[in-house]
């Protein structure tokens, strides 16, 4: 098995404590089937959308993000999966998907 970290994208919700509620749930129901399976390494954490940058030789502090919030980071996962067709195949059932969200899968260099 390989590691993969699951990035994932999308814009901040306004959506309602109940709504809010639903999605945790389905995200928990998810994040509980990937572990059941054998392919939950690490659940990760959301992630805040401020942000500092830190850039170049002269090593400038700037903030961020500057994304288009379709781009926005939110948050990630770390899974054990055969290989990169199986890892995005799994991505499938991430809730982020049904509110036109994108889990980026990356597979974890091993050096």
């Amino acid at each position: 098995m390989s590691e993969f970290l699951y990035i994932y994208r999308g814009r901040e919700s306004d959506s309602s404590p109940e709504q809010m509620q639903q999605t945790l749930q389905k995200w928990m129901a998810w994040l509980k089937e990937l572990k059941e399976n054998g392919h939950l390494k690490d659940p990760g954490h959301p992630l805040e959308s401020n942000s500092k940058f830190v850039k170049g030789k002269r090593k400038t502090i700037v903030d961020g993000p500057f994304v288009e919030a379709k781009d926005l980071v939110c948050g990630y996962t770390l899974i054990e999966a055969h290989d990169l067709k199986q890892a995005a195949e799994l991505a499938k059932g991430c809730p982020i998907l049904e509110f036109e969200g994108e889990v980026e899968v990356r597979p974890i260099l091993q050096l």
